[in-house]
């Protein structure tokens, strides 16, 4: 297929007679109650059910073994090939198939809010939820912005479409494929809106470094005297939780990009879990759920139209989606400048772990690669006690470089911007999971507030002589005794062999980066 005739196809379909362009939310709420695809809650939002697909489908998830990126590419179980003949056979398919629906819908946006690196998207959709849903969390044009907005990036997301894995090359039915030369991702056979803004996100991991932008899953706050914050962490080790600061204006929740210059959102919006959400604990995603936004997999009672929080019998993986400017203290547009202060945060069920620790820059693109936190028991079937997990650079699911060209980059970022680097350990003290607590939040609060200050940089620490971390021996408003973990054990010899089962369960993860340096192996633990 040629490049003419890929994009005269597409023209086509967004010229066609059933083609909704840019339409405000008040028409998209509308047009999905019309088309029974969700229904209004109590408080205005919109809810929606995604059918089976509760969430990701990694498996499914492909790029295009291209030319100009096969060599880029870090091929693999995250990043799985797939030809352009299967790529552009389905393309032909999934555009037929939106021709024939009664209508679809296109929003034209863009991802990254400096706008010196923005990058033109256009998102098109066979749900009008699902164009809500893009509206609300990509960065939406002025009026003058949308005259002249040329999408560079195309989301074609056709749920309806199912996929036959023996004609169409695909592992089942439903594929979310990227191509770079093509610029297009194709979506199908999955309602999960998360889909939409995750493909995005993989594509600006590719775009921004090589711009010499530094891609990063966290999320960002600012202080009022201009100082900058990240926060690293996977699911449920306090990231929302903590970057969620009353007394600081949130950047972003989820996806940042750090240019020369400084800090921007790549988001316009925000896609909260809300699984056991509540006023009290989170405040702000809680009055961010109103009209315009969008629920997905909540319960909802069918009398009222109050949502059940506490819910999971769909999923618990719930979601809420919503514009930044829901949020009363976010930065318009979400630019700042260079980060301070750089927080990893990690759950850490084995409860050895220091609650927090000083990183050299070494150590911060060891702990960097690693992204360690703990799976619960409970949480999958089949885990009995804690297990250790590892996602590269807090967010390997869409990284589609090698790895160590983000550490690298982060590295260089860390020197160049003098910012401290700190491990948080939100997760377990004076003993593992079913022993030991949960680390008290107002200590892990008192903690990054003294981290971010600048009052644990000069402050005298104690090597961990297991993972060799800088501890503190004191911080404000927390208990020396907390912050060094083998001292809350009733048992030293035990936290000594839990912390030595851990330290080598890094150290065996670690082997898979063959390609960094003896300093960056050598910051890891010492077993």
């Amino acid at each position: 297929m040629s490049t003419i005739s890929f994009d005269t196809e597409l023209d086509h379909l967004l010229n066609g007679k059933n083609t909704n362009l840019n339409l405000p939310i008040s028409q998209l709420v509308e047009k999905s109650l019309m088309r029974k695809e969700g229904k209004l809650t109590a408080t205005g939002a919109l809810l929606a059910t995604t059918g089976k697909y509760t969430g990701r489908s990694p498996k499914d998830k492909f790029i295009v073994d291209e030319l100009s990126v096969r060599d880029k590419i870090n091929w693999g179980s995250v990043n799985q090939p797939i030809s352009s003949q299967v790529f552009e056979n389905l393309y032909k398919k999934v555009l037929n198939y939106l021709k024939e629906r009664d209508e679809i819908f296109v929003t034209q946006a863009y991802a990254g809010g400096d706008k010196n690196y923005q990058l033109p998207i256009q998102v098109i959709n066979e749900f009008a939820w699902h164009n809500l849903f893009a509206h609300q969390l990509f960065i939406r044009p002025t009026q003058e912005e949308l005259e002249n907005h040329k999408a560079e990036f195309t989301v074609i997301s056709a749920p309806g479409f199912k996929a036959n894995p023996e004609i169409d090359g695909t592992k089942s039915e439903t594929f979310i494929i990227i191509s770079f030369e093509k610029r297009t991702v194709l979506i199908g056979g999955t309602e999960y809106a998360g889909e939409i803004k995750k493909s995005i996100f993989s594509i600006m991991n590719y775009l921004l470094p090589e711009q010499d932008i530094l891609s990063m899953h966290c999320s960002a706050n600012v202080g009022h005297e201009g100082d900058v914050a990240l926060f690293f962490g996977l699911s449920g080790t306090g990231k929302t939780t903590l970057s969620a600061d009353p007394n600081r204006n949130l950047i972003g929740d989820d996806e940042h990009g750090w240019s020369p210059t400084g800090v921007f959102n790549i988001e316009g919006g925000c896609y909260a879990k809300c699984v056991n959400l509540t006023y009290e604990k989170e405040p702000q995603i809680w009055d961010a759920i109103r009209f315009g936004s969008v629920l997905e997999n909540v319960v909802i009672d069918d009398k009222t139209g109050l949502a059940d929080y506490d819910d999971v019998s769909l999923t618990e993986n719930t979601r809420a989606a919503y514009p930044i400017d829901a949020i009363p203290n976010a930065v318009i547009p979400s630019v700042a400048g260079h980060p301070n202060t750089i927080i990893f945060l990690t759950a850490d069920a084995f409860g050895v772990l220091p609650p927090i620790s000083k990183l050299t820059k070494e150590q911060a693109m060891y702990h960097f690669l690693s992204g360690y936190t703990s799976k619960l028991a409970g949480t999958e079937r089949g885990i009995t006690s804690p297990e250790a997990t590892f996602s590269t650079c807090f967010g390997s699911p869409f990284l589609p470089l090698h790895a160590y060209r983000y550490a690298e980059m982060l590295g260089e970022k860390i020197t160049q911007h003098d910012a401290q680097v700190f491990l948080v350990n939100t997760g377990w003290s004076g003993g593992a999971y079913g022993e030991g607590k949960r680390m008290n939040l107002s200590y892990t609060r008192a903690m990054v507030q003294a981290a971010l200050q600048g009052e644990l940089n000069n402050v005298e620490t104690v090597v961990d002589p297991i993972f060799g971390l800088h501890v503190p021996q004191h911080c404000p408003g927390v208990p020396d005794e907390v912050l060094l973990p083998k001292q809350t054990w009733a048992n030293p010899e035990d936290y000594d062999q839990k912390a030595t089962e851990l330290a080598l369960q890094f150290k065996e993860n670690f082997t898979k980066f063959d390609n960094v340096s003896d300093e960056i192996k050598n910051a890891g633990p010492r077993v």
